[in-house]
């Protein structure tokens, strides 16, 4: 019996395009044996949180320190010579980044400014990027010579792939920080870098009571009647939610050959009421509230058996 360990890496080798397949598949399927009908469409988009800690400027700056010093060390029994004999220096690093923590949660007169902290944290981390640039390219020397065997051959790939990959991300992080706490400019959300491990991650702002903030995606979940997911769509950027709304209908056709008798949506899709009208002249129940102030009409439309019931 396989473990949990295994079942979830072998879950994980999967790409995202194979599970969109399995779920198309599984819809088509569903459709030729009759479990399931397009009379129905339900839309809806939720949030999905990426699996990162809380991102502040020194955390992200240890995180940069810590995996760069990481892979130097693992360098070093590749090829000794492209590394160096410099020394490294984490817990020196890691004391600094929870001064800055702990400096950050005072207020009142004990609270102090943070950028004499983190000039010393941000320092070794350039001394650190400097030093990774050096090593990538000494074992990128030592690939182009073949003087390593097989398994240093493979090691020494990997290992110039990861220290660019997360050079390019350390030097994001270091901008960042600069220039939100040393220059004290206001950096925008696009240009902010949230986690070195989920780099794709967003910042979604979407009014939640108890949570104004959240670190992931947006995604899209389109549902029939029979509570079965017949199509999801994953946004690299948070969609404006009317903009859907064609798309899903277009897939709701393509799986059953016809718009759904009854759809139904959250006010996040409400656009204005001339789109409404013109739903409602292929669609028998819209099912979307209106945002804002209604007339008499609007307000019966809404209170309509039919719309309240889908």
């Amino acid at each position: 019996m396989m473990d949990f360990t295994t079942l979830d890496k072998l879950k994980n080798a999967l790409r995202p395009e194979s599970w969109k397949r399995i779920n198309r598949l599984l819809a088509h399927h569903a459709v030729d044996e009759k479990q399931i009908t397009g009379d129905r469409l339900r839309l809806d988009t939720t949030a999905v949180e990426t699996n990162i800690h809380w991102p502040t400027d020194s955390t992200l700056l240890w995180d940069s320190y810590r995996v760069l010093a990481r892979l130097i060390e693992r360098a070093r029994l590749v090829d000794l010579d492209a590394v160096g004999s410099s020394r490294l220096h984490p817990r020196r690093a890691k004391r600094e980044a929870l001064a800055i923590t702990r400096a950050a949660a005072k207020k009142g007169r004990k609270a102090r400014s943070l950028k004499r902290p983190y000039r010393h944290l941000i320092g070794p981390v350039e001394d650190l990027l400097d030093w990774a640039t050096r090593v990538a390219h000494g074992l990128a020397d030592g690939l182009g010579s073949q003087r390593y065997g097989a398994w240093g051959h493979a090691q020494a790939e990997t290992l110039v792939e990861e220290l660019a990959h997360f050079h390019a991300l350390g030097e994001r992080v270091v901008d960042q920080a600069r220039r939100r706490v040393l220059q004290g400019e206001s950096v925008p959300n696009d240009e902010k870098l949230f986690s070195l491990f989920e780099p794709h991650t967003e910042l979604l702002k979407r009014g939640k009571a108890g949570k104004d903030i959240e670190f992931g995606h947006m995604i899209q979940i389109q549902q029939v009647g029979e509570k079965f997911i017949t199509d999801y769509a994953v946004y690299d950027k948070k969609p404006v939610e009317p903009t859907l709304l064609v798309p899903a209908l277009a897939a709701h056709r393509d799986l059953f050959g016809a718009n759904p008798s009854e759809l139904t949506a959250d006010k996040g899709y409400y656009e204005n009421m001339e789109t409404l009208r013109a739903l409602e002249e292929e669609i028998e129940v819209v099912s979307i509230a209106k945002k804002g102030p209604r007339t008499q009409a609007e307000t019966e439309r809404e209170q309509d058996p039919l719309f309240r019931h889908a």
